[in-house]
């Protein structure tokens, strides 16, 4: 598994994209001393591990007391977590015979997983950083300070532009240039995995224009607190369409604060608030960001490419419980055979949860009842299921789990067809006293569910409308357009 394969586990892990940085500035520390820099240090990872995607020590800090403070680094690195990666910020750059021993003393000698890099010499002298997939390089792309414009903004000639962007209209900068190459680096395979970008959160216009140059790579993104990066528009411009992708390293705001585990787990959230804000604008259709702008939106596509090709939906002629001959099929059941489907799943119904206020989950066995535990396990909210019959022998109970009379609860299944289905199970929920408002599906098949339930006082929400879902197909050539075009004329009765 390569680095940054790696770093989207930790951010699954721990539902976080914060970057805790460790920058013992002389004026934080009680003295200038290698031996009060390892303190500050110390404390603010074992405050801070279990909201922190990543570390980030800066070598400079440690560099300056000499062998010592190398010494304190090397001890810094050793006590972050296994399983937490650390990123050596050291700006290395130069020519491939010295950056072999820079590679080797960050990779080896200090044991980081990763290291910025400046990427001025070229290939040759990033190449000896990238040789191991287990170690990362940010490459210096679009750098946080006001003085970045000077080099960074200046055009680039069009003889030197890449290919896939000779007929782009607008002159190419410098920055846009090298994350272009980058990209190509990584489609042509001479980084595995391990090739991200430097782009400052204080410059979100251009977060913009290198997340649509180089959509697949991991970006660091400084600045945001004491330089005054706006968190939000980095997020909205620098999120990849899985949601992931961007890593907001913040030092200072939460090395200087009373109380740093409150502060980093303060900012873990709202960086996560804004995530489910900006993927619910995409779902709802009211993104304004120019690289969630596909058929459907862009940070659900590989779900619903995958939906198709693990047979999840099946197009052909197949005849359903009612008689009825259908052009295509919904076999959600399968999702259960594809952990990583199911996970893509269970994130897909988070931004809809979020925006929904319930004391817990509550599902239809049976198909709803994978896809509701891979939520529970993902956000941490209880689960409860009414059964499809009621026990004979010991509690005789009719819905499994804890609840109190009272809780509200928003019902999860797979699929809404007519919305008969879900009565009988909300009936048995509010029987035991809970309330319910809201269902929430993975796909509605847009046959009369929303306003069935719409009738009886509850809400349907769906991650997917099952013509959102043609509509891609046919978009992006999935699906035979006569295919999509027999399903539309049966769905239309």
């Amino acid at each position: 598994m390569g680095f940054f394969s790696r770093l989207a586990d930790r951010a699954r892990k721990v539902n976080s994209l914060l970057c805790v940085g460790l920058d013992p500035h002389p004026a934080d520390l009680p003295e200038p001393s290698p031996k009060s820099m390892r303190s500050f240090c110390m404390r603010l990872i074992d405050s801070t591990a279990e909201q922190a995607a990543a570390f980030k020590p800066n070598a400079a800090f440690f560099e300056v007391y000499g062998s010592e403070g190398v010494a304190v680094l090397k001890e810094v690195i050793a006590a972050v977590p296994n399983g937490i990666p650390v990123i050596l910020d050291a700006k290395r750059g130069d020519i491939a015979s010295t950056a072999e021993v820079y590679a080797q003393a960050a990779f080896q000698t200090l044991a980081a997983d990763a290291v910025t890099v400046s990427p001025y010499l070229g290939h040759d002298a990033i190449e000896p950083f990238l040789r191991d997939p287990d170690h990362g390089v940010f490459l210096l792309c679009k750098t946080s300070n006001p003085g970045a414009a000077d080099l960074q903004d200046l055009e680039v000639s069009a003889q030197n532009e890449p290919d896939n962007l000779r007929d782009n209209a607008e002159p190419l900068r410098l920055y846009e240039y090298l994350a272009s190459l980058a990209q190509d680096w990584h489609d042509r395979g001479f980084a595995q995995d391990n090739l991200g970008l430097v782009v400052g959160a204080t410059h979100p216009e251009a977060l913009g224009r290198v997340r649509r140059l180089a959509p697949d790579l991991w970006i660091l993104a400084p600045g945001i607190g004491a330089q005054g990066g706006d968190l939000h528009a980095a997020l909205q411009a620098g999120l990849r369409t899985d949601s992931l992708g961007l890593l907001v390293p913040v030092s200072r705001a939460i090395s200087q604060s009373a109380d740093p585990r409150q502060k980093a787990s303060d900012l873990r959230d709202e960086i996560n608030r804004y995530r489910d804000s900006i993927q619910l604008a995409v779902i709802s259709g009211q993104s304004k960001s120019p690289h969630f702008s596909s058929p459907i939106p862009s940070p659900l596509a590989p779900l619903a490419d995958a939906l198709l090709s693990t047979g999840c939906v099946k197009l052909g002629q197949f005849t359903l419980k009612s008689g009825l001959l259908s052009p295509i099929y919904l076999d959600l059941r399968q999702i259960i055979s594809s952990p990583g489907l199911l996970q893509q799943v269970a994130d897909a119904y988070l931004p809809v949860l979020h925006q929904l206020t319930f004391d817990r989950l509550a599902t239809l066995p049976y198909a709803g009842l994978p896809i509701a535990t891979a939520i529970s396990l993902h956000s941490g909210w209880p689960l409860i299921y009414p059964r499809k019959e009621a026990k004979s022998y010991g509690t005789k109970a009719e819905i499994e789990g804890q609840y109190a009379p009272g809780d509200q609860v928003v019902v999860i299944d797979d699929v809404a067809t007519t919305g008969e289905s879900k009565f009988e199970a909300i009936e048995k929920l509010t029987a035991a006293g809970l309330r319910v408002s809201d269902v929430v599906v993975l796909i509605d098949r847009q046959s009369g569910a929303a306003e069935t339930l719409a009738r009886a006082g509850y809400r349907l929400w769906a991650v997917f409308t099952l013509i959102q879902l043609l509509d891609y197909w046919e978009q992006t050539a999935r699906v035979p357009a006569d295919q999509i075009t027999a399903v539309r004329q049966f769905l239309k009765g």
